[in-house]
């Protein structure tokens, strides 16, 4: 987020793991012999506890379970401007003792809004962690919302939208793309809000999102570092377990996609741009809605097709053809609902956008038609897990896996069993995938291009 202060909103975080129920208690290994164990307070909060005793250092984060895809009609951004209202003061603490409070211990803190959910971390020496869970267990209902917060962070957030939307060309792009690409889900409004959406926020709006949402029976705390099971459960039930369990919500059901059977295309040409890109998107399956072995499928096809400096579309373009400064394939798993693949390039030197596009999907029909041998999906299978490994490293990387599954209707058990799931894939299913849903004429294509001289 972006408060008065220096800190940092990141407005989306993707992992790719999650779907299934969590249960009431488990445990599991991750990574040989990381033992994690999870259990549910009395009030209804989802527990997650990650040991790393590697250094005296815990990360601790709150995931609630709501983003800018539950907000009502009409109040586009009020998910993200809520997050910033929490770093305010509450009942308890003045404005800025919390912040105050990491900093003085050489800790760090922040938060992110997402489409699904909204998280609040902190990285601080282990023997604090009790210190942040009452903190934040202070700020989940306590929070002092009077007019004048209100205004004052309504225009920091105003400002956030300016600064980091409407002066980007390419993120003005996305937004046009994703209201184009979504013809019926809320995944099509951005993020931070819609501006004349932003402008009306007001005490009302926050105080009634607060209410409903702000709830310990709407939350998962991940606690991942130099902890154990038992002394993180004592700290839990002396913080948020005081916090009184607020009323259940209904199932997260939101507007479903219509068919689509449309190309459809987005340009925007603007003077502060040098070199022209695109990037084609498709909606797919996500965890949570794949048929099983789908969404492993299509995974691995982004792997395959433009994961980095080994996948067909880099060898082709950038080394083979040389027509491609940068180019690549992505599938944001990790959401409630469909999501989508994409695929993106941009040209060097004297080759055209148009060249690279055809490239871009000559690869795609390629592994539709011929599909994609084995020892080039049994590479990408030990690339993807090698990666998923490296970031289980890291203790941030590790809760922010285990979070958002968890905020997306999924378990401990689930990102146990992924690497699983992941080498069963067979080349068949890879070429099905393509087949299915990167389909050109079911496709909606952004364009970022210079302004022509003389150009309006």
């Amino acid at each position: 987020m972006t408060p008065t202060g220096n800190r940092l909103c990141a407005m989306f975080l993707g992992v790719w793991l999650g779907f299934g129920v969590l249960p009431a208690a488990a445990d599991t290994q991750v990574a040989g012999e990381t033992k994690i164990s999870s259990f549910t307070l009395g009030n209804g909060m989802e527990v997650v506890v990650i040991p790393d005793h590697r250094a005296p250092i815990a990360t601790h984060m709150v995931w609630y379970k709501v983003g800018s895809a539950d907000e009502p009609p009409g109040k586009s951004g009020i998910a993200h401007f809520f997050e910033h209202l929490m770093f305010k003061g509450t009942t308890n603490h003045a404005a800025g003792e919390f912040d105050r409070a990491v900093a003085e211990i050489g800790g760090n803190n922040n938060a992110f809004t997402s489409y699904d959910y909204t998280a609040y971390f902190e990285t601080v020496p282990a023997d604090a962690l009790e210190q942040m869970m009452a903190f934040e267990a202070d700020r989940m209902r306590n929070l002092v919302l009077s007019d004048e917060v209100i205004a004052t962070e309504r225009d920091v957030v105003l400002e956030e939208r300016r600064s980091r939307i409407d002066n980007d060309p390419s993120a003005l792009l996305d937004e046009e793309v994703s209201a184009t690409l979504w013809q019926n889900q809320p995944y099509r409004i951005p993020v931070i809000g819609w501006m004349q959406e932003m402008k009306q926020l007001n005490r009302a709006d926050a105080q009634a999102f607060y209410d409903r949402y702000y709830t310990p029976n709407n939350a998962v705390l991940v606690v991942a570092g130099d902890v154990e099971e038992e002394a993180v459960k004592a700290m839990a039930e002396r913080t948020y377990g005081k916090v009184a369990r607020g009323p259940d919500l209904p199932p997260r059901e939101r507007p479903v996609e219509p068919e689509q059977n449309t190309k459809r295309t987005v340009t925007l040409s603007d003077q502060r741009v040098s070199v022209p890109s695109f990037s084609a998107q498709w909606v797919v399956p996500s965890y949570s809605t794949a048929e099983p072995g789908e969404a492993e499928a299509l995974d691995l096809l982004a792997e395959i097709l433009g994961g980095g400096v080994r996948s067909r579309l880099y060898q082709e373009l950038v080394v083979k053809q040389r027509i491609a400064v940068s180019t690549g394939a992505s599938y944001s798993g990790t959401m409630l609902d469909d999501t989508s693949f994409a695929v993106y390039g941009a040209p060097v030197g004297q080759a055209a956008l148009e060249q690279v596009e055809t490239a871009v999907t000559r690869e795609i029909a390629r592994i539709a038609d011929e599909g994609v041998t084995a020892d080039e999906l049994e590479s990408a299978k030990k690339r993807f897990v090698r990666a998923t490994i490296f970031a289980r490293d890291r203790q941030t990387a590790m809760a922010n896996i285990f979070g958002s599954t968890l905020a997306t209707g999924g378990s401990v058990r689930d990102i146990e069993e992924w690497p699983g799931r992941i080498e069963k894939v067979t080349p068949e299913q890879i070429k099905t995938a393509a087949a299915r849903y990167l389909v050109p004429s079911r496709s909606t294509t952004g364009y970022l291009l210079p302004q022509a001289k003389g150009g309006n």
